[in-house]
């Protein structure tokens, strides 16, 4: 399985700004949660992000051409393990997505089963290349990406869930779907999410409230629409330069909820204002392009695949979690990568990281 290569081929540029956006990670979430119950939760930050550096070179090592031929029983193993969340999951705050394993860590399978998907649905698309897909092709993608879909929203976690969405988007999009049958798939889909919503059977009223409450928090502040006007309090107070490091009044005042998650974008607006906001997302926006120009030069279809994949689910993270500070898109518990705490987020973007270096070392490999 291991074949070492050459670390001359790696790609340093897109790990120094990876390495930039952790280093800004660890500084703010110290300072988001010095005068918090949270203080020092950006030392296990540091150590989650060792272990994602080493298990990047790992990854980066093994021909990703193998680690698609071993994806049927990933896949599988995923299915299991998200099965086993229902059954001994730990159950936090009504929801079971979590397995206590020993020492006191927390494992959430939801994470990792994103990049097996990419790597099933980059496994599946190969072998229909050069073809336009038909219904039961769709059909088949569909169901690749259902399944597991539907099990991480039976914990409930509708965030995580909705992230497997981008990869069967651009799975479909590179697989060369025709535009008629994208509209058909748009429009039932428009449908049955009416339907569903309407039921009430899939989505629990708390869900319902949290994906409705950004357009109008004032009207149940300190209940669904707390969160979301602390942030924007947050986002708002923080001006043009911010407040300064450890000085965010929200965020210290235990005011922003789960600064160092979920809404450590808003502490790092409040600290840092609009100038450190601006100078993140565009640190992001050029992590986003290297990653795309790697797709570009990948030597085929399959690494083109798993580098769009990657940069797919990233980018629908970055928008949504956002999107999501600012009062533009739902609360829905998306971290934000490289930047928000959490081993089983920064140990996934580490994994997809050391697949787009695996295909970017072999660009040259027939």
């Amino acid at each position: 399985m291991f074949r070492f290569s050459s670390f001359r081929d790696f790609d340093w540029v897109l790990l120094g700004m990876v390495l930039l956006m952790s280093t800004v990670s660890v500084f703010e979430i110290y300072s988001a949660t010095l005068h918090t119950k949270f203080h020092g939760f950006h030392t296990k930050q540091i150590g989650f992000l060792l272990a994602g550096l080493v298990v990047m070179f790992i990854v980066s090592q093994i021909d990703y051409h193998k680690l698609i031929d071993v994806t049927p029983w990933a896949y599988g193993i995923s299915i299991v393990s998200l099965v086993a969340v229902l059954v001994v999951g730990q159950k936090v705050l009504g929801a079971r997505r979590w397995i206590r394993l020993p020492g006191g860590i927390h494992f959430q399978p939801s994470e990792w089963v994103k990049l097996v998907l990419i790597l099933a649905m980059a496994r599946y698309l190969w072998g229909l290349l050069g073809r336009e897909l038909d219904w039961r092709e769709i059909g088949k993608a569909f169901a690749l990406i259902g399944v597991p879909m539907l099990l991480v929203l039976k914990q409930p976690d509708l965030g995580t869930s909705l992230t497997y969405l981008p990869v069967l988007i651009v799975g479909l999009f590179l697989g060369g779907i025709h535009w008629k049958r994208a509209l058909m798939i748009v429009i039932t889909a428009a449908v049955l999410i009416t339907g569903i919503w309407k039921s009430g059977k899939v989505l629990k009223p708390y869900q319902k409230a949290r994906l409705t409450s950004f357009r109008h928090p004032e009207d149940d502040p300190k209940g669904t629409g707390y969160q979301v006007r602390q942030s924007l309090i947050a986002v708002g107070s923080g001006g043009i330069w911010g407040k300064g490091a450890t000085k965010g009044t929200q965020t210290q005042g235990d005011f922003l909820p789960i600064p160092y998650t979920d809404f450590i974008f808003a502490a790092l607006c409040e600290e840092h204002g609009f100038i450190g906001a601006a100078l993140v997302l565009l640190l992001y926006l050029f992590i986003l392009l290297r990653l795309i120009q790697n797709a570009q030069i990948a030597a085929d279809p399959p690494g083109t695949f798993l580098i769009m994949g990657v940069t797919a689910v990233l980018i629908f993270q970055i928008a949504v979690n956002v999107g999501m500070v600012v009062g533009l898109m739902p609360v829905t518990g998306i971290p934000l990568p490289l930047l928000s705490y959490g081993g089983s987020s920064v140990i996934f973007t580490f994994l997809a990281l050391g697949i787009v270096m695996n295909v970017r070392m072999r660009r040259f490999v027939n």
